[in-house]
């Protein structure tokens, strides 16, 4: 199968719990950055996030074709984390997808941290947290600790996988 949008980055704002989701209001300052530069930002959701992936698409103005929402099948999904520059997401499935598909990812750790559920120990993996008492994973609120990484930090993370992308 192949990518519905090769070499976009892919913004996934949902999580399992409320309290691994960061705020979609951030999410979509990201893609306004990432869009300025030139990127192509797409955004996924799984098949209960409809609403939380619309809102994104809205507030970053993106258009239809750069939205997939509804869970999308495994083997498109797979596809396009497949064929992405990078990966921004929570703490949740398809930050290991992108892992296992050896795709750069930035990964935001709230509750738990990334030694726990995190990525592999590899450049091209970016796992932003905040240290802290854990907090509950499948909690209701989004987790304070969460609420500590920035539009800023994320950008920035995504900075340093373009440097590695360019390094010779």
């Amino acid at each position: 199968t192949p990518s519905p949008a090769p070499g976009a980055i892919v913004l996934h704002p949902g999580a399992g719990a409320p309290s691994r989701c960061w705020p979609v209001e951030r999410y979509a300052a990201v893609a306004d950055a990432l869009r300025a530069r030139g990127r192509r930002v797409v955004v996924t959701g799984g098949a209960d996030e409809g609403d939380l992936v619309a809102r994104l698409a809205k507030l970053a103005g993106l258009p239809d074709t750069d939205v997939f929402a509804g869970g999308l099948p495994y083997d498109r999904l797979s596809a396009l984390v497949a064929g992405a520059r990078a990966v921004v997401s929570g703490d949740t499935g398809i930050a290991h997808l992108a892992v296992a598909h050896a795709v750069p990812t930035v990964t935001l750790f709230g509750p738990v941290p990334p030694s726990r559920w995190g990525p592999p120990d590899h450049p091209r993996h970016r796992a932003l947290w905040h240290p802290g008492p854990d907090g509950d994973p499948h909690g209701h609120e989004t987790d304070p600790a969460l609420l500590r990484i920035g539009t800023d930090d994320v950008l920035k993370a995504l900075d340093a996988l373009d440097a590695l992308r360019e390094a010779p």
